[in-house]
């Protein structure tokens, strides 16, 4: 399975989450969110797999198996992905994403060019 796919099928996972959520008292927020999920998703699925997005999240080793797993930091992006407002196209989500599935890279603290001290 292509991994553009395995990425539109976890997007529309959460987008009918969304759906399901949806009631009269939200205001329209969860099938604003649905529906810019399911234009990510539908946006993921026409990338090819060796874009550089794909890339980013295949280094960070976001897939397993034929299952595209978010990683846990980006969760909370996806769930309320245009909930309150509507803002960012599918490429800046792919991107937050990435971003988060990514190791934060922290240099070690030298004091000048002296060695650690403890």
């Amino acid at each position: 399975m292509r991994k553009t796919f395995m990425i539109a099928e976890c997007l529309r996972r959460y987008a009918w989450w969304r759906l399901n959520r949806a009631d009269e008292r939200d205001e329209g927020r969860n099938a604003r969110s649905a529906i810019a999920l399911l234009n990510a998703a539908a946006y993921a699925a026409d990338l090819p797999d060796d874009a550089p997005i794909v890339e980013r999240l295949s280094a960070a080793g976001s897939f397993s198996g034929e299952e595209f797993r978010l990683p846990e930091a980006a969760v909370r992006i996806v769930r309320f992905w245009h909930y309150e407002e509507p803002g960012g196209s599918p490429h800046d989500l792919l991107d937050a994403i990435a971003a988060m599935a990514q190791p934060v890279n922290i240099p070690a603290q030298r004091d000048g060019e002296q060695p650690l001290r403890r």
